[in-house]
């Protein structure tokens, strides 16, 4: 979808200020026809077009923000949506949230449901249909009709807008590097996500640390997948390959790696260490042994995402600045599925 452009950016384009460009195309008296007609045809060329919902909105704000995850069975986004409720309510915003339960037309109902002057801008993360079927046109249309979007986490590149993300490739290069120098030399790769942009990040993170340290790729003990039900269908057989640590690319993948483990009669962190994505309470306080996990800083995304969507829902057109992509750094948790150094 072509993408409209601002009037600040027309005014660029055309060495003016956002000031004679709106009053131009609102035909006012004060610039001439030559330059009327030169700013109208240059914003049609340029797809712009004032949008009435979104001006009233900037008239009339609702201080309401809305909210989409995927999943509210994940501790993650639990952890997001805290973030964001607590910026929210010290600069005196609501927040509506919605759930897409990894569906496209739910997420698209949602965003047309809340954009028609409900909410001011939202905050979200693509739902796993639309990152399957690479279908983000409605992010895009939203936009374009005046309503900001901040992303966090599942991203989509082809979006402009602001975005939030964790360093998902360098966590995943250095866990699996964590693993080699405590001596691990057969390591697994164990993902349910790999449909969805931060799996394959964390899955190019984990081959090119292999690269770095000349550890051969063994396709027998990666299992790529787009369903926990077909990751736990086909977990076994990677254990007839003598392996002797994991890289669970998800808290549900390296919750299931531990339980195989023990079943099969491994000793962790003796026999095989276990390193998961996502720093849930599954993960540190309720299983046995505790798993060593990459902490995603869940409720730092979800403050640094709201602070960055109320500074855009209240900066004037004529300060306008150009999106952000701001990356959280991650942290290795170690606990007791890794051998000490």
């Amino acid at each position: 979808m072509k993408a409209k452009a601002t009037l600040k950016q027309i005014a660029k384009e055309l060495g003016v200020s956002v000031s004679t460009v709106s009053k131009a195309l609102n035909d006012s008296p004060e610039i001439s026809e030559q330059t009327k007609v030169k700013i109208k045809e240059y914003a049609k060329l340029k797809n712009y077009k004032p949008n009435v919902i979104g001006l009233n909105l900037k008239n009339r704000k609702t201080k309401t923000i809305g909210v989409i995850i995927p999943n509210i069975l994940n501790s993650f986004f639990a952890k997001v949506f805290s973030g964001i409720e607590k910026v929210a309510d010290k600069k005196g915003y609501n927040v509506i949230t919605c759930i897409s339960n990894e569906s496209l037309e739910k997420e698209i109902h949602t965003l047309e449901m809340l954009s028609n002057g409900t909410i001011d801008g939202f905050i979200l993360s693509v739902s796993e249909e639309a990152q399957k079927l690479q279908d983000y046109t409605h992010f895009s249309a939203i936009i374009n009709d005046g309503t900001p979007i901040v992303m966090f986490d599942r991203i989509a590149d082809e979006v402009e807008c602001d975005k939030v993300v964790v360093d998902d490739f360098d966590s995943a290069l250095n866990s699996t590097q964590h693993l080699i120098n405590l001596g691990c030399k057969n390591i697994a790769l164990i993902s349910s996500v790999d449909n969805l942009s931060v799996g394959k990040l964390r899955a190019d993170g984990y081959l090119k640390a292999l690269a770095d340290n000349n550890i051969p790729v063994n396709e027998k003990i990666i299992l790529r997948t787009d369903s926990e039900d077909d990751m736990k269908a086909k977990i076994d057989a990677i254990f007839d390959n003598k392996i002797d640590a994991i890289f669970a690319l998800d808290e549900n993948d390296s919750v299931a790696a531990l339980r195989v483990s023990l079943k099969k009669g491994y000793k962790v962190p003796e026999d095989i260490s276990i390193i998961g994505f996502a720093d849930g309470i599954l993960a540190s306080r309720r299983l046995s042994p505790s798993l060593t996990t990459v902490s995603q800083h869940g409720i730092e995304i979800g403050e640094v995402a709201a602070k960055q969507l109320i500074k855009r829902l209240e900066e004037s057109e004529e300060e306008t600045s150009d999106y952000e992509t701001i990356v959280i750094k991650t942290k290795l948790k170690e606990r007791e599925s890794t051998r000490k150094k």
